[in-house]
Parts: C-alpha cells; sequence; structure tokens
C-alpha cells in the first residue's frame, strides 16, 4: 500500500523543480504558469499574473483533451510551469500530467518564493 510520502517520492524523481525565481524569466515567453492551489488559497493570496487557475482535484478533467471540462491551455507539448502553496501539490499536479502525456512540466514551488522574487502577481 502506497502513502502520501511514496506519492510525493515518485513525483519528486520525475518532476523537475526549480526555484519559482529562476521561471520568472520565462514568464511572457509563451510558457503556460498554472495555479493548482484551491479557489480559497488563490482568492487569499492572488496568483501569478496570466496564469491558468486548475484546481488539482479537477486536473485530470481539465487536462484530457477530449473531457467537457478541458481548458485549451493545457496542451500536451505546452511548456507549463506549475505552482501551488508549498510545492507540493505541484509536484503531484506535475506527476499526473506527466503520466497523462505531458511532456515539459516543471514544479516552480510555492507562490511566496514567487512573490518574494519578485514575480509579476494578480488578483485571485
Amino acid at each position: 500500500m502506497k502513502t502520501a510520502k511514496d506519492y510525493m517520492a515518485a513525483a519528486n524523481a520525475t518532476v523537475t523543480r526549480i526555484p519559482g525565481a529562476d521561471a520568472i524569466s520565462k514568464h511572457g515567453t509563451g510558457a503556460v504558469f498554472v495555479d493548482v492551489r484551491d479557489s480559497s488559497a488563490v482568492a487569499k493570496t492572488g496568483t501569478i499574473e496570466g496564469a491558468v487557475w486548475v484546481p488539482r482535484g479537477m486536473l485530470e478533467f481539465m487536462a484530457d483533451a477530449d473531457n467537457q471540462y478541458h481548458n485549451p491551455a493545457l496542451q500536451k507539448d505546452a511548456e507549463l510551469y506549475l505552482v501551488c502553496g508549498a510545492g507540493g501539490q505541484a509536484a503531484l499536479a506535475g506527476k499526473t500530467l506527466q503520466d497523462m502525456g505531458f511532456t515539459n512540466v516543471t514544479n516552480i514551488g510555492g507562490i511566496g518564493e514567487w512573490k518574494e522574487a519578485g514575480g509579476p502577481m494578480q488578483d485571485g
């Protein structure tokens, strides 16, 4: 039986993790920034400017091109940068996307790290 620790280890083993500050240079270049937090967290802190909001609980539906809830920003070959509260949900979401055939997924950790590094923000 798997534990949360097992799932995190598997995600961290395959999903590249970079500091939020390093991802700032990718903002505005055509890369897709995806916030996987729930609506209350996004409303409380705001999110990355221009980010696509894909709650972790809806990820599989919104990433599946054949699903009625598909978000067209989630293309299998898109350059995706995932953010959450601290990096754990982004890692798990990244692993799920990889399992679904997405090829360029990066975890940039928590929104606080992005904000502290001077990354552009918008209200949630």
